[in-house]
């Protein structure tokens, strides 16, 4: 079903839409007119009601950031849009619209109740990210496929279904199909569905949903498997060692080698080549385990500091409070005696001594913060040294390592450039007994031609190591500096605020004062 209001004009939704609307759901008492007097907020909106407005497109809403329930309903509204905003939205009704498509909806991470019914909605699909969807409204549109219905299987909160006025809920299976394979719906079309129900369609169903609880279980597998592997290879980026764990490297090196394929072919290669990518395995294999423990390590430093850092400033937090509670102590009664006090020498006398006080206060906490600057100051500078140190030791130690690596392949260039004169002299000579393809036959002109072959794969090794080890290197000291950056970064930002914070309290007291001079004692 579609909405269409020919008499009016579609609305947009605008600033003085909305503002109305707040205004007019808002409270009625004194505090809803002095409310409307001042203004509301729209972040500070928690339910939003736009219902028959003519609404063509949804819009403006991205203010009402801590909206729970929106109502658009008997609109005609034609795309969900919008909406992206409104992460804590609970409830949603766009029910009596013109919609064709569910599409929009993947911050709603929130909503439980979803209203779609009376729309030209032909698919359910697009609703992925609804984990929490209790309660879904499709009734009076256009879904026609059953099997459609097993899409709904990945919402486990999923309680109540409607679906009447599609063509699907016409057709004679249409109960039992949804009860065998949503088992754990309670109503269906605003109706309850009892234990027998359910029962007869599991029984009618059994086959079926065993084999779809196997595939399930098999796609489960997979997305928890692709899941694991995408977070060690995070784990292993961190780390600067990612796809060292195997013969990434190494087969990278011939992916793009066509000399060195077709040189493989040469009698004797194919043993020289597999002794090769072992031992060169082995080494990246080393790379990846030393890898793995020097980020450990990094990681107990760089937590070791972090925990410093809190001590330090708790610590001086807790020595903070302790003369700010004694002094407001002492300052309170200073206050109650001058607020009972009628002699002009004696306030003046007590009024210089409060000033007193709280410029001591003030004196006493920016030296304390001057003492945390100077203690932190000198953590940071260690946790700088220490971690660079222990980057620059993991830099060197793989260099170490890839420079093996390198001679595995400078060994091998001359293994492989051997061979292959041998072979091309066997060939000139007639006396290759083994049959070659003919794309390798043809590096096999003159000595010229196949030492410019096993040169050119030579090269193309030796710039995949480089290249590998200008990645780690380049990563891992680009880590180090932000971090140090971030670290000094935090610590500037940190003092600002305390200092600011230090000042405005220094002035409210001072405010204070000044305004029981002016005031309570002048008067």
């Amino acid at each position: 079903m579609s909405r269409s209001f020919d008499s009016m004009e579609p609305k947009v939704m605008d600033d003085d839409m909305l503002k109305a609307a707040v205004g007019e759901q808002g409270p009625q008492e004194e505090a809803g007119q002095i409310a409307k007097q001042e203004g509301i907020l729209f972040k500070d909106v928690l339910s939003l009601q736009l219902d028959f407005q003519n609404i063509l497109r949804i819009d403006n809403l991205w203010q009402f950031e801590n909206l729970r329930k929106l109502q658009l309903n008997n609109n005609i509204i034609e795309r969900i849009e919008g909406l992206e905003n409104l992460v804590h939205l609970v409830w949603l009704d766009l029910s009596y619209n013109n919609i064709e498509t569910i599409e929009g909806l993947d911050t709603l991470v929130n909503l439980e109740d979803l209203s779609l019914s009376n729309n030209r909605i032909s698919k359910i699909d697009s609703l992925d990210a609804l984990v929490k969807l209790q309660v879904l409204s499709l009734g009076n549109n256009q879904i026609s496929n059953m099997m459609n219905l097993i899409y709904l299987r990945r919402f486990p909160c999923l309680r109540s279904l409607s679906l009447s006025g599609n063509s699907i809920a016409e057709a004679e299976e249409y109960k039992m199909f949804i009860c065998a394979y949503l088992p754990d719906l309670v109503y269906l079309d605003f109706r309850h569905i009892d234990e027998q129900t359910k029962e007869m369609a599991k029984l009618k169903h059994q086959y079926s949903i065993d084999e779809l609880r196997h595939r399930e279980a098999q796609m489960q597998l997979q997305l928890e498997t692709e899941k694991a592997r995408r977070e060690k290879l995070a784990e292993h980026k961190m780390a600067f060692i990612e796809n060292l764990d195997g013969s990434f490297l190494f087969d990278s090196m011939y992916s793009e080698d066509a000399e060195g394929n077709k040189l493989s072919f040469l009698p004797g290669v194919g043993e020289l080549l597999e002794a090769y990518k072992d031992k060169f395995v082995i080494i990246c294999l080393n790379i990846f385990e030393y890898g793995l423990k020097q980020q450990e390590k990094r990681k107990i430093e760089l937590d070791t500091f972090n925990e410093c850092i809190q001590e330090a400033i708790q610590e001086n937090q807790e020595q903070g409070k302790l003369k700010v509670a004694k002094f407001e102590e002492k300052h309170l009664l200073n206050l109650n005696s001058l607020r009972e006090e009628t002699d002009l020498n004696t306030i003046e006398k007590k009024l210089t001594e409060c000033n007193e006080c709280i410029m001591e206060l003030f004196n006493m906490l920016m030296t304390l913060e001057m003492q945390l600057v100077e203690q932190l100051e000198e953590t940071i500078n260690l946790f700088e040294r220490n971690i660079t140190d222990l980057v620059g030791l993991f830099i060197e130690n793989v260099q170490s390592l890839l420079a093996q690596c390198r001679d595995l392949e400078n060994h091998h260039h001359e293994k492989l450039l051997e061979i292959s004169i041998n072979t091309l002299e066997k060939i000139l000579k007639g006396e290759l007994d083994e049959d070659l393809p003919d794309d390798v036959r043809a590096l096999f002109v003159d000595k010229d031609t196949i030492v410019n072959a096993v040169g050119t794969s030579h090269d193309i090794h030796l710039l995949k190591i480089d290249n590998r080890e200008d990645d780690l290197i380049s990563g891992i000291n680009s880590w180090c500096s932000h971090l140090v950056d971030t670290i000094h970064k935090d610590e500037i930002t940190r003092n600002r605020k305390r200092v600011k914070e230090i000042n405005h309290y220094i002035d409210h007291m001072q405010n204070e004062l000044d305004n029981l001079e002016c005031g309570d004692i002048i008067d």
